[in-house]
């Protein structure tokens, strides 16, 4: 952890930035660049605005848009006034939205205007009764409904509130302080929301940083949402700390990531596996120059280690690693160290970073939940004691709910959730494992497993699958494949092909609605 004064917030580290880092390019939107220099002086004026409008220190300020400078620009301009940031899912719904908005009393809302057809303004006011909204309502637009305010006028209202007043109330935030309450997006119940620090934070990219070997220099395509920790922390965060050229992306278009990592000479590009399948499998790919690519950063229950191998082989990716975390952990609990061997980094989540203490609760080797004891770990659910309570040990550990298995260097490999485990005749199945195995069929797009009632075995697997175009595949064939590709017990006794999964606001599958049948 860098010890300079200035970063005792995440305020301090923007100022910190602009002084350090002040002509190279901060943040690249189509023609638009700006220094970092730039950035700090439109941050400077965000947060002027918010004390023009009467923004106190702890008051929650939330933002629904999708990754832009727009947003960079206002979330750290909120929290330099002292605000804490309510990121929204820019998949939300506008009753979605309001609950989280409700619940986590927001004074102050910066939404967009239009995004994917979508009028985000329109969907909130449709769901909103009187008095429901945020007392002040900002477009991120040049166009605003009468009770609303645009962009530039907000900005403009701040022009009365001098540098030395922004200054005073940035040096008042203490490390210690909330600086952004992460809602959960959670398949069963509504989300909860996981109260960080601007301290929590700071320690946890910069480690982020180190571990990454990110670098002033570097140009990062950050194609993960900024509503979701790793978007703005590993993203925006990160880059405020090594001087790295930000080129937000606000929707995953595999032609557009092409084109940017070719015209923009990106060199980071962390993002889940799929999007970097789809990146490598694009037919349009040896049009483009990707050789500036150097880092990779991904993660998910289980990575394919061919994809690992055909980022360094096929694209000539230096660095590929794999990490775990959650938002009540501050986004990041474990990581692959630079040198790992490749099927280290495929087949685990690496081990815990510096300040923190994972464990498994099982024997050496056997699965059991993931617990999480350091820094990282949340204060708490946002006015939420009970749900609080229900993860957070007396001395300490935060039960994850993960399930996971540790070997003897301390690497974690993540194999599911708690809640969907099933039991087959005795033997625990992990539907995370199944569904990696049953992807690698050549005729399978999509696929979600999930526990159903046997009168013999208690439980047995049931596979939704959806197939790839094209593809005849039948229940009797992916069954009789998985038989030769798996344990007996993890096999599924029952097919559904399905058009789609049922998925979230995040894209995770909602496999509840898949054991209620819908």
């Amino acid at each position: 952890m860098r010890r300079d004064r200035e970063w005792r917030s995440i305020p301090g580290l923007v100022r910190w930035a602009a002084e350090r880092y002040a002509d190279v390019e901060a943040v690249v939107e189509g023609r638009t660049r700006i220094s970092y220099a730039e950035l700090g002086a439109r941050v400077e004026r965000a947060a002027a605005a918010c004390l023009a409008h009467g923004l106190r220190p702890g008051d929650r300020v939330a933002i629904w848009a999708p990754n832009s400078l727009d947003w960079i620009v206002s979330a750290l301009g909120a929290v330099s006034a002292g605000g804490v940031l309510v990121p929204l899912n820019t998949r939300f719904k506008g009753a979605e939205a309001l609950d989280v908005l409700r619940r986590s009393g927001t004074r102050l809302l910066f939404v967009t205007g239009t995004f994917l057809g979508t009028s985000y303004v329109a969907s909130l006011r449709r769901a909103a009764g009187p008095g429901q909204l945020p007392e002040q309502v900002v477009v991120l637009a040049e166009d605003a409904p009468p009770d609303f305010r645009t962009w530039k006028d907000f900005l403009a209202e701040g022009e009365g509130v001098g540098s030395d007043e922004v200054l005073e109330r940035v040096s008042s935030i203490s490390a210690s302080a909330p600086s952004d309450i992460i809602f959960t997006s959670g398949t069963t119940g509504r989300p909860k929301g996981a109260v960080i620090t601007h301290a929590q934070s700071l320690r946890a990219y910069d480690i982020w940083g180190d571990l990454a070997g990110l670098r002033q220099g570097d140009r990062y395509l950050i194609v993960n949402p900024f509503f979701h920790t790793f978007g703005y922390k590993a993203g925006v965060l990160a880059c405020l700390m090594r001087g790295a050229t930000m080129i937000p992306q606000p929707v995953f278009n595999v032609g557009t990531a092409l084109a940017n990592i070719a015209a923009e000479r990106v060199s980071v590009l962390p993002g889940p596996p799929t999007l970097l399948q789809s990146l490598l499998d694009h037919p349009a790919r040896d049009a483009h120059d990707l050789s500036a690519l150097r880092l990779v950063v991904t993660g998910a229950a289980v990575v394919p280690l061919r994809l690992v191998e055909r980022l360094r082989g096929e694209l000539g990716v230096e660095t590929v690693l794999t990490a775990y975390g959650l938002s009540e952990a501050s986004g990041i609990v474990t990581m692959c160290r630079r040198g790992d061997d490749p099927s280290v980094i495929a087949s685990t989540s690496g081990r815990a970073i510096p300040g923190t203490e994972v464990r498994v609760d099982a024997p050496p080797g056997a699965p059991g939940e993931v617990l999480v004891r350091g820094f990282n770990v949340m204060l708490g659910y946002y006015e939420d004691q009970s749900a609080t309570d229900e993860v957070l040990t007396a001395d300490g550990w935060l039960r994850t709910g993960d399930v996971g298995v540790m070997d003897d260097a301390g690497n974690l490999r993540i194999t599911d959730r708690i809640k969907d485990m099933f039991i087959v005749g005795g033997f625990n199945a992990y539907p995370a494992e199944i569904e990696q195995l049953l992807a690698l069929h050549p005729d399978v797009a999509d696929v979600a497993v999930i526990g159903v009632p046997d009168a013999r075995l208690g439980e047995v697997g049931k596979a939704y699958v959806v197939r790839r175009a094209g593809a005849v595949l039948t229940g009797d064939d992916l069954i009789a494949w998985a038989r030769r590709e798996m344990a007996n017990y993890k096999v599924p006794r029952v097919v559904e092909f399905v058009g789609e999964l049922p998925r979230n606001a995040s894209g995770k599958v909602v496999k509840g609605r898949l054991r209620a049948g819908g």
